[in-house]
């Protein structure tokens, strides 16, 4: 839970670093809450307007953290544009997600895996 909120308490922060196990747990965070409110819409009858509200809030935040990531792994945020590839571009964007991030300070920052420790 504490990754999900430091990345909300750093909505519009697009510098810097984030390490793998902060990106993911944002990811499945955001993965359970968009399940639990498609559902909760279903039973309501208010399909979509929870899952487009929560959409909506998280949409910076997500931007963010994706770009640090990318940051982390020595990529420019506008890799995040690899992704519209048809087909090869989400994978790619999936590996490079998923690569460990450069352990040495790179020019986006410090490693923030040695903060961590």
């Amino acid at each position: 839970m504490n990754h999900y909120l430091d990345v909300l308490k750093k909505y519009a922060v697009f510098s810097g670093r984030a390490r793998r196990q902060e990106y993911w747990m944002f990811f499945l965070f955001n993965l359970a809450a968009v399940i639990v409110l498609s559902i909760l819409d279903g039973v309501l009858g208010t399909s979509p307007i929870l899952y487009a509200i929560y959409v909506v809030a998280v949409f910076l935040p997500n931007l963010g953290v994706t770009i640090r990531r990318l940051h982390d792994t020595g990529k420019s945020g506008w890799w995040i544009l690899i992704g519209a590839v048809p087909l090869v571009g989400f994978i790619w964007i999936i590996v490079l997600l998923a690569t460990a991030g450069q352990q040495q300070p790179n020019q986006y920052g410090a490693d923030p895996k040695a903060y961590a420790a």
